[in-house]
């Protein structure tokens, strides 16, 4: 094994800077031969008890926490956001998922005893779960470490191989994830890890992987679910998110301020979860930004273990937050705090964090991913505004509710289009791998986290046995004498009194008719 281990950890390592194909025809040998090495080593993995699997998973889980500072300096140097931020969205989320996995998947995982109907009598029902084959997952650049590893070890506890295709952005946060796999001795061909672009992506998905889990911006997803449809590939897409904040006026408005500039400014906003939206009741809404205004100023902007607020990751990303924002005050919206997007150099990363108010719904800044550092202020009067408010928009992920009324903020949370909510927080929902994670609108398709997303990594098979010793069914054929009887039994079974003298009759001369049928043994 230990050989073995070494050929795939070198494999693992090849990035867009050190051997990445260029050429479309060694592009699509390389995604073809990376399938085949998964097939290959499918039977053994997939073979493994669920606790087998689990060990592996252990062993890894010790190594990253034993490793955690130079993980998270690995991160922070490839994304930009402050070590702290790569310690505690990324890694301490991931190794908490491991140990989710470690106590619930075998059990989640195990054959399940289903009730059968009396109508079946006589047999027995169990559901199985079994591994799909070899898994693509594409990971983004934003949390790479988190959105790769997560997914990734869901579907091998679940018995897949997988393939993961990390941003070609952050080429170093993939290598890292292929030597802690290969370090942690996990066999030849389970896990690989290939770099490259949207190319690449493009050419593993035609390789028809048995599942696809993505995440990513909208666009890519809806070409994935494309190309999948034709191939009746299962997808779980993971997109994007414009996320409200809905904070009352008997909130913790202290809470609810830090709430907020954490929510939003995370990451430098670089999160499908932040807070994009922000909207405040009346009464307290001039305290609420006064307050706001005031914490903004004693944030460290900074990629340093002491910094708050780290560098932006990708340049692109720039030039969308500066179209949002600079539309926005053309539009007349007010800037309270940062610098006028005229003022930013292009060559900076760094955008000191934007407050807005005087801002209109139908803005770009309310209706688009914005992914920045950028915190859009609205007032609002009631609680059908606000629910109004928040709904008006075509994603669907997440939002937070701020109140000291818990009834009111389930009340509001209910009325939501949303895959996930939290109440008096922010982001953290993601953070309990007990709860399904996934969006609805354009915030994606599917889950992952939790029971169901690990069952979303298996092929869920129903099974229903019998004995196997009466010759003929009462429902095969033939079906001559039976139709007073069938309907006599659903009488007495399913009409308003239940009648079961009747149901029995009915039913035992439906068994005589057929032994009757079957002629002499």
């Amino acid at each position: 094994m230990e050989g073995k281990m070494s050929e795939q950890t070198e494999y693992n390592a090849v990035s867009a800077r050190d051997g990445e194909p260029t050429d479309a025809g060694s592009r699509s040998t390389a995604a073809q031969a990376a399938f085949a090495r998964g097939r290959l080593a499918f039977p053994q993995w997939s073979g493994l008890t669920v606790k087998e699997r689990l060990q592996y998973v252990r062993r890894l889980r010790l190594l990253i926490a034993q490793r955690n500072h130079e993980v998270a300096s690995v991160i922070s140097a490839a994304t930009g956001k402050p070590t702290v931020e790569a310690l505690s969205t990324e890694i301490l989320v991931v190794l908490e998922a491991m140990r989710y996995l470690e106590k619930t998947a075998a059990p989640t995982l195990a054959t399940r005893k289903v009730g059968t109907p009396l109508v079946l009598f006589g047999k027995k029902s169990y559901v199985q779960f079994k591994p799909r084959g070899v898994v693509l997952v594409i990971s983004p650049w934003n949390v790479p470490f988190q959105l790769s590893m997560i997914p990734v070890l869901e579907a091998l506890v679940a018995g897949n191989c997988v393939i993961l295709k990390p941003s070609e952005v952050v080429p170093a946060v993939g290598e890292l994830i292929g030597r802690l796999f290969g370090d942690a001795g996990f066999p030849e061909g389970t896990v690989q890890v290939v770099q490259g672009d949207g190319k690449t992506g493009g050419l593993l998905v035609e390789q028809g992987p048995d599942f696809i889990h993505f995440t990513g911006s909208v666009p890519t997803g809806r070409r994935i679910q494309q190309v999948a449809a034709e191939r009746l590939i299962p997808t779980t897409l993971e997109l994007g998110g414009k996320d409200p904040m809905i904070v009352f006026a008997d909130a913790n408005l202290k809470r609810a301020v830090h709430g907020a500039l954490w929510g939003a400014l995370c990451n430098s906003g670089q999160i499908c979860m932040s807070v994009e939206r922000i909207y405040v009741q009346r009464p307290v809404y001039d305290t609420f930004v006064r307050i706001l205004a005031q914490e903004m100023l004693t944030l460290r902007q900074s990629s340093s273990a002491d910094g708050d607020i780290g560098r932006m990751t990708v340049p692109n990303q720039v030039r969308i937050v500066k179209s949002h924002v600079s539309q926005a005050l053309e539009d007349g919206a007010q800037l309270v705090s940062g610098n006028r997007p005229d003022e930013w150099r292009d060559e900076d990363m760094t955008i000191k964090p934007v407050l807005l108010l005087n801002v209109k719904q139908s803005m770009a800044v309310m209706q688009e991913e914005t992914f920045g550092p950028v915190l859009p202020v609205v007032p609002f009067s009631t609680e059908a505004e606000a629910v109004q408010l928040a709904g008006e928009t075509r994603f669907g992920l997440s939002c937070s509710v701020w109140t000291q009324d818990l009834t009111k903020a389930r009340r509001v949370v209910e009325c939501l289009a949303v895959g996930g909510a939290t109440i008096n927080d922010v982001i953290m929902a993601v953070a309990n791998p007990y709860l399904p994670y996934g969006g609805v609108k354009e915030g994606g398709i599917g889950r992952y986290h939790g029971e169901e997303g690990l069952k979303s990594f298996s092929v869920e098979t129903s099974v229903v046995v019998d004995s196997g010793k009466r010759e003929r069914e009462v429902n095969w054929f033939p079906y001559a004498n039976k139709e007073p009887y069938f309907s006599l039994l659903i009488a007495n079974w399913y009409g308003e009194r239940r009648k079961l003298l009747g149901f029995g009759r009915a039913f035992l001369k439906l068994l005589s008719i057929s032994r009757k049928a079957s002629g002499p043994s």
